[in-house]
C-alpha cells in the first residue's frame, strides 16, 4: 500500500472526511510537535501460567511518553510489595528511584518507600491488588509515576515517584521487593 500525504491549510489544521454511513465522520487533526500515535497495548501477562517472578514488557518504542501500567487481581505469596522497574538499552535498572506507597484500611495506612524501582504497597498475602500506575516522561529520559486501587473490597493503595535513567525507557518489569511469588491475576500494559 502506498502512502498518504496530507498538507494543511494556512490554519494549521488538516481535516480528513470520510462518507457517512451514521453520525459524524471527520476528524480534524491539529498542528502539534512531536509525533501522533495510537495507544498500544502491550501481551496480558497471567501470573503463573506466564511469570512467577516477574513479568517483562520489551521492545517499548522510544517516541513512548506515556506508560499505564494495569493489575488485575495480582497476588503474590507472602507480605512482599510490588516493585516495578524501567529499564533502558543497558537493562533494567535497580538503584535511584524515590518511590513512596501506602495501603490503606479504613483510617490506618503503612506506607513502603522504595530506591530499587516504583513500589505499591501490600503487606497481606490475601489481598487481590487491582489498579493502574500511570508511568509519564516529563523531560529527557526523567519519567515520574502516580497510581491507585485496591487491595480488597475494605483496602486501598496509592504511590507516586520518580526515576532518572540513563538512557531512552525500551523495557518495564513488574517484580516484588522480597522472593515471594506471583501466584494469581494478570498485568499488562497501554503505552503512547
Amino acid at each position: 500500500m502506498a502512502s498518504v500525504v496530507l498538507s494543511g491549510d494556512t490554519s494549521g489544521s488538516i481535516t480528513i472526511a470520510a462518507p457517512a454511513v451514521a453520525g459524524s465522520t471527520t476528524q480534524t487533526l491539529v498542528n502539534v510537535t512531536g509525533t501522533l500515535a495510537p495507544i498500544v497495548s502491550g501481551t496480558a501477562k497471567v501470573a503463573v501460567t506466564d511469570f512467577t517472578t516477574s513479568a517483562d514488557f520489551t521492545g517499548i518504542p522510544s517516541w513512548v511518553k506515556r506508560i499505564t501500567v494495569m493489575f488485575n487481581g495480582i497476588s503474590l505469596s507472602g507480605t512482599d510489595a510490588i516493585l516495578i522497574r524501567l529499564g533502558d538499552s543497558g537493562g533494567l535498572e535497580t538503584t535511584g528511584y524515590i518511590s513512596t506507597s501506602t495501603g490503606f484500611t479504613g483510617a490506618a495506612g503503612s506506607t513502603a518507600n522504595n530506591t530499587t524501582g516504583f513500589v505499591v504497597q501490600s503487606d497481606t498475602a490475601a489481598y487481590l491488588i487491582s489498579g493502574i500506575v500511570v508511568i509519564t516522561n516529563i523531560s529527557g529520559n526523567t519519567w515520574v509515576e502516580s497510581g491507585s486501587g485496591k487491595l480488597s473490597t475494605a483496602a486501598s493503595w496509592i504511590c507516586g515517584g520518580d526515576k532518572t535513567l540513563s538512557d531512552t525507557l525500551t523495557q518495564i518489569s513488574i517484580t516484588r521487593t522480597g522472593t515471594n511469588t506471583f501466584d494469581a491475576g494478570s498485568i499488562n500494559l497501554l503505552w503512547e
